[in-house]
């Protein structure tokens, strides 16, 4: 009988969504990316610190994917995955790269296809004169190659505390004293809803929060402070990993009160949706672009969360730097409040968002990327077949903490290829999620068989290997 209702649950809701393609209502989509924001660090993924109710109320009316991972523990390999559908390894990302933008990109699949597009936030992808623009974006607002910027209060460009580099973030000249960043975009973003709500328009609103510096509205972070004092965390504040220490507890009232002005910034962009009846079409996104940070290595900085129960995080490739918050709701289709244990990873956002809009293309550059449009729609639940790759060649064991290596995960099993230290772990991720005890020896067929996989990828992919073997220069 429950087969039943979930089959005729599913019949029905791809009726409607048929009905309205038919009508020739193309859907909006509007992807808010996030940066370094970790896969706990939302309330509605069982952190007992951090506030979203916004995006809570996202999740509540769409679906969760518990298994999504990024395709780079770090911020610019990442990008280039979702955007490109493409493993950044194939272009030596990080490596010895600078991206010419030749792919063709999702957003010009959706220029292409007759949408408006609209880029704001955080760009940080390619080394030369490659701008949101130039791949598809008819808008960009602050898109530059900043990877954080100065201050998170106007003026960008300019530490807050004296004189500092400027950097480069495009755009956003015109700000006002008091500023902050995070309204700024999305004031940028509900403008152009609203400019363009009689068409297809496809938003990608890329917050440069909450990476650091770690900045916020100073009445949150005093609410922040006291909220902290009143709790007792367990265990130690820090723990040994890789050549460093990683933080197993959620304590920073400022990053606490950074991710309640991302949450703010959801729930405005959410409401304009309400407000001008684009809700019922229009698919929405929230995820981030990797782990949070949660590592240091030699050096002394200050960390912004933890990934608990998760492993390490940003800069590793342990499940706390890969695994990430991930939300959609895609009216009609998306069962409100369920959530999907479907193995999902970054290249695959492309062509799902391009199937999802009901684009039919012929992608001009090879794709990595799945779409999962069935998973999202309760036809398929698990993929045991499911293979993903990882590989960072250029590790900051000064900075998080991390060291040189290739991963491969296929159904439930996580290899690690540590090639420059000469060790391997072996992970089984349904019954160990914290990665705590390494199978290598006793499982010697599985691990020898993924690590064929691994060398055969690297191989196939040109994967770009780190002469200096990760050493800080």
């Amino acid at each position: 009988m429950k087969l039943l209702k979930k089959t005729l649950n599913t019949t029905l809701i791809l009726i409607v969504f048929s009905t309205s393609i038919l009508l020739g209502q193309k859907p909006n989509v509007v992807f808010i990316l996030a940066d370094d924001l970790g896969w706990k660090d939302l309330s509605c993924q069982g952190s007992e610190v951090y506030e979203t109710p916004n995006i809570d109320k996202l999740a509540k009316s769409g679906m969760k994917f518990q298994q999504a991972y990024t395709a780079h523990p770090r911020c610019a390999p990442a990008r280039y995955a979702f955007i490109t559908g493409r493993y950044p390894a194939r272009v030596h990302l990080p490596g010895n790269w600078k991206w010419d933008g030749s792919e063709y990109t999702f957003a010009q699949a959706f220029h292409d296809a007759g949408y408006k597009t609209f880029f704001a936030g955080k760009w940080h992808i390619a080394k030369g004169e490659v701008y949101p623009q130039d791949v598809g974006f008819d808008i960009n607002i602050g898109g530059g190659h900043a990877g954080a910027p100065q201050s998170y209060f106007y003026p960008y460009n300019v530490k807050s505390k004296g004189k500092g580099n400027k950097k480069d973030i495009k755009g956003l000249e015109d700000g006002k004293k008091g500023e902050y960043l995070p309204d700024r975009l999305t004031d940028e973003t509900i403008k152009f809803i609203k400019a363009n709500k009689d068409k297809p328009f496809f938003v990608y609103l890329s917050h440069y929060s909450v990476h650091t510096p770690f900045e916020a509205k100073e009445e949150y972070v005093k609410y922040y402070r006291e909220k902290i004092k009143n709790i007792k965390f367990e265990g130690k504040e820090f723990i040994k990993e890789g050549t460093g220490y990683t933080k197993c507890w959620q304590n920073n009232p400022v990053y606490a009160a950074m991710i309640q002005s991302l949450d703010e910034s959801v729930g405005r962009v959410l409401t304009t949706l309400e407000e001008l009846d684009l809700s019922d079409n229009t698919i929405v996104v929230f995820t981030s672009d990797h782990g949070g940070l949660s590592n240091k290595g030699y050096n002394y900085r200050p960390l912004a969360t933890s990934n608990l129960p998760l492993r390490a995080g940003k800069g590793h490739c342990y499940e706390g730097g890969l695994r990430i918050p991930f939300i959609i709701r895609w009216p009609g289709i998306t069962e409100a409040g369920s959530e999907s244990y479907y193995p999902v990873i970054g290249v695959d956002f492309y062509p799902t968002l391009v199937e999802a809009a009901g684009i039919k293309m012929k992608y001009q550059t090879e794709i990595d990327g799945k779409s999962f449009v069935p998973a999202i729609k309760g036809i398929i639940e698990e993929n045991k077949n499911r293979t993903m790759f990882w590989h960072s060649p250029l590790a900051r064991p000064y900075s998080t903490g991390d060291i040189n290596v290739t991963v491969v995960r296929q159904g439930d099993y996580k290899l690690l290829d540590f090639y420059d230290a000469r060790k391997k772990e072996l992970y089984y991720i349904p019954e160990d999620i914290g990665e705590h005890h390494n199978l290598i020896n006793e499982e010697p067929e599985i691990a020898e068989r993924l690590y064929k996989k691994i060398i055969n990828w690297r191989k196939d992919v040109n994967a770009y290997v780190d002469k200096n073997n990760g050493k800080k220069k």
